[in-house]
């Protein structure tokens, strides 16, 4: 069956997450970050992500934005910048206001002009989609911002995947969902999606059940498969 709808990962897929600790690195007095950063991104991310898996799997959901501070926190304190507060609340405010990959605008333009359903779904809350989208100026290209927080647990469980067929009146296999996460790609392909991993760091495929159908170092290529 053809591809109608595409849907894509927010975090990590169309928003560089690390670059919040980047920029916050460059920025006058922030000496101590900048020999850091990329590690504690590197942090934050994974303990982010923990955080929402353990919810998940425990039943103690809680908003995304609150997971991102736990995981935030953590870092800090590995890295001994928890005595920093100013530090933490730009991070913060940053972190709504995430990069946009380069490729990402010209992609969904592409898509929309071939008449494809363009949306994403993530398991940030709402306003934080917003923010980021609204910062990177896609705002045209997508048809919805669907939330995990709609249905109060994370992905990779398949009542998020749901919301994509109750938003849109598509079958599974009209599908391309796009992630950077293997994790994320294996739960979608379990569900019946068409899956492309966006492998930016040329990590080994994970170990997990279902493997992604694509594999690809950016998006550029993306309209190619919807096709």
């Amino acid at each position: 069956m053809a591809i109608t709808t595409c849907i894509f990962d927010a975090y990590g897929t169309l928003f560089d997450v690390a670059s919040a600790a980047r920029l916050a690195a460059g920025e006058p007095g922030r000496d101590a970050l900048a020999g850091c950063w990329k590690a504690l991104s590197e942090d934050w991310r994974l303990k982010q992500l923990q955080y929402t898996w353990l919810r998940a799997i425990t039943g103690e959901h809680g908003p995304f934005w609150t997971v991102t501070q736990d995981g935030l926190d953590w870092a800090l304190e590995r890295h001994g910048l928890d005595g920093d507060p100013e530090l933490r609340e730009r991070l913060l405010a940053l972190y709504w206001e995430l990069a946009a990959y380069p490729e990402v605008a010209q992609m969904l333009a592409t898509l929309k002009a071939r008449g494809k359903t363009c949306a994403i779904l993530s398991n940030g809350n709402p306003d934080m989609l917003d923010g980021a989208v609204d910062s990177a100026g896609i705002e045209l290209w997508l048809d919805a911002v669907l939330s995990a927080e709609t249905v109060q647990i994370f992905k990779p469980a398949a009542r998020v995947y749901d919301l994509v067929g109750q938003r849109f009146g598509c079958s599974r296999e009209e599908v391309l969902f796009i992630s950077s996460n293997g994790w994320d790609v294996s739960g979608a392909a379990r569900y019946g999606f068409t899956t492309a991993w966006v492998n930016r760091s040329g990590d080994p495929v994970d170990r997990l059940p279902h493997r992604p159908a694509h594999i690809l170092k950016d998006l550029v290529t993306i309209p190619d498969l919807a096709n």
